[in-house]
């Protein structure tokens, strides 16, 4: 995965190289790319030695952890977890451990949700998703009221806030990958058959070049445009993939995109209150670059989404 504060990500250092090998000077090129020279050569010392392998982030993981538990006594938790269902406050005694260090060895099994375990066996149940990155793109939108000037009433109170006769709607456009839950979103004043498919043509170019290079299918709900609109079936052509849509009334088959709907709305357009609708449109930029390259995914094992783009094979989690 890429780290926190990684300026370059896989496909980055990729183009990197590229330029140096197409003569660029290494200084030019790091110059363009925001990082420093050092770095650059690193990269490209990197690529020389191993290959593409080379351009992954190294694990920072420790070489020995002496004080970790042992094996036996991890095993021991884990047995007692899918045997008996107990958790770690009823675990720690029997084990002789304090309760959160079991919970972290749960956690590091993926034990730690009872959800997560089937009841009867204790196994772990898989949840659904496809094997590698542009396999299934998931699409949807969702319909925001705009924000007038001065704000609204988030900003004013309920009776000075009351909504503008005539501000109408956003039409937020979101997509995301199955596999690495990498998402990108437009605002648009419309979800006709055109925007629907400029959306997607923009889409597939944004995970093509964070290394998503094709996309296999795109799963929608069974809105006319998609159905439908030629527009939207020529960008499909295009791009070689196959659309697909929702069971009716079924919004959990597209649970993906739905689920980031709710995010987008609880961590961006609900976040704090914006004194106007170009504000809170400004503010989702820094939102996607967040949400895709540093915020806490638990589908990924608690890494961002781009950790699974640059890792398809998905070790992380």
């Amino acid at each position: 995965m890429s780290h926190r504060n990684a300026r370059l990500t896989v496909h980055g250092r990729r183009i990197l190289v590229e330029r140096v090998l197409a003569g660029r000077p290494v200084a030019h090129v790091a110059a363009e790319m925001g990082i420093s020279r050092p770095t650059a050569h690193k990269w490209v010392r990197r690529w020389k030695s191993e290959g593409d392998v080379g351009l992954a982030d190294r694990s920072s993981r420790p070489g020995r952890t002496p004080h970790r538990t042992p094996a036996a006594v991890e095993e021991r938790v884990c047995d007692l977890r899918r045997t008996r269902k107990l958790g770690p406050a009823r675990i720690g005694p029997i084990v002789g451990l304090p309760p959160s260090t079991v919970y972290r060895i749960l956690t590091r099994h993926r034990l730690n949700r009872p959800a997560w375990l089937d009841r009867p066996t204790g196994t772990v149940i898989r949840r659904y998703e496809r094997g590698r990155p542009g396999e299934l793109v998931h699409v949807d939108v969702k319909k925001l009221g705009r924000i007038p000037d001065g704000g609204g009433h988030r900003v004013l109170g309920r009776d000075a806030g009351r909504p503008v006769r005539g501000m109408g709607f956003d039409y937020i456009h979101s997509a995301v990958d199955d596999h690495s839950r990498l998402a990108y979103s437009e605002i648009h004043p419309d979800e006709k058959v055109a925007t629907c498919a400029g959306f997607l043509a923009r889409a597939a170019t944004f995970f093509h070049r964070h290394g998503i290079t094709r996309i296999e299918r795109v799963l929608t709900d069974n809105a006319w445009a998609y159905r439908k609109g030629l527009a939207w079936k020529a960008v499909l052509a295009d791009l070689g993939a196959v659309g697909k849509l929702t069971r009716a009334y079924r919004p959990q088959t597209n649970g993906k995109v739905e689920r980031f709907n709710r995010t987008l709305l609880d961590e961006w357009a609900y976040l704090r209150p914006y004194t106007s609708n170009d504000e809170r449109t400004a503010a989702l930029t820094d939102f996607l670059h967040t949400y895709n390259h540093h915020r806490c995914h638990t589908a990924l094992g608690g890494h961002p989404p781009i950790s699974r783009v640059n890792n398809p094979a998905g070790q992380y989690t």
